[in-house]
């Protein structure tokens, strides 16, 4: 039965608070290149901005919220791991952390479409 962990659900919410840590992480780069576009050379911050207008990258803003608030949530539930008694629904509870992020990331998409 080795690996049988991995059908619980607590452990696909360990995997995506992982998972969406490392994609922050990962945008942390461009997101300080584009930083540093701003103070070096404010023409080619333009054209950067211009290119952000495209569907695509509003769809991948959305992707980007929906991580922060998944990995913002998630840390809400691991934390509340090490401090609160826990019940046993332990499942509503990381399923609720998902819908949250959801909700948060759907409603900045909305407004920036």
């Amino acid at each position: 039965m080795k690996g049988h962990y991995r059908n619980h659900p607590l452990w696909f919410a360990f995997l995506l608070h992982r998972l969406s840590g490392l994609g922050l992480a990962l945008f942390l780069p461009a997101h300080f290149y584009v930083l540093g576009m701003a103070i070096r050379s404010p023409e080619a911050l333009d054209g950067f901005l211009h290119w952000t207008d495209m569907p695509i990258v509003k769809i991948a803003e959305f992707g980007l919220v929906f991580l922060l608030a998944v990995h913002f949530f998630g840390g809400l539930r691991l934390l509340a791991l090490e401090f609160l008694p826990w019940p046993a629904p332990h499942k509503t509870l990381a399923a609720g952390a998902v819908a949250g992020a959801f909700l948060v990331s759907g409603v900045f998409f909305l407004n920036a479409v």
